[in-house]
């Protein structure tokens, strides 16, 4: 049993379709094509996109896809992916910039919170407890009785 490009090359020499024709009409690359008829594993794509180029090789020559994903799946070896880092240590400027980005936010939330949370007593007018009460109707105004009659409203200065 020969490979799988040897395979293929020869059912496509078979139905007389050449190179640039079978580029054509599946759309993938005459090199891939090549690389796929030579078995140069190396210079193919992902595996993923090997299978795809097999299953429209083969639709396109008019063979079973199955049976030449198969033979594919066969010359495979399973190959355990890269391992990766079980963690990645962050890196020390990047933890730095962290620290800052949270200091600024909690000034920004410590300020917009002393905004809405401020007291309103600045805001409301002088109680009208607060003004000095006349000693007598009848007496001239005093100093007091005066200044507490300009700032009191009426009802307070008909006291005076």
């Amino acid at each position: 049993m020969g490979s799988l490009g040897s395979y293929l090359k020869r059912e496509r020499e078979l139905r007389q379709v050449s190179i640039a024709e079978l580029a054509q009409i599946t759309r993938i690359p005459a090199r891939v094509l090549q690389h796929l008829e030579n078995d140069a594993h190396a210079e193919l794509p992902a595996d993923v996109f090997v299978r795809g180029f097999l299953r429209s090789y083969a639709n396109a020559i008019g063979i079973d896809d199955e049976a030449v994903l198969a033979r594919y799946r066969g010359r495979e070896s399973v190959e355990p992916p890269p391992s990766l880092p079980a963690v990645y240590a962050a890196e020390p400027g990047r933890r730095f910039g962290i620290a800052i980005a949270l200091f600024i936010l909690l000034i920004l939330f410590t300020l917009a919170l002393s905004i809405v949370l401020r007291p309103r007593h600045r805001d409301a007018p002088l109680e009208l407890s607060k003004a000095v009460p006349c000693e007598s109707e009848t007496s001239p105004l005093t100093p007091s009785c005066s200044a507490a009659s300009i700032t009191a409203s009426p009802i307070a200065s008909s006291r005076c």
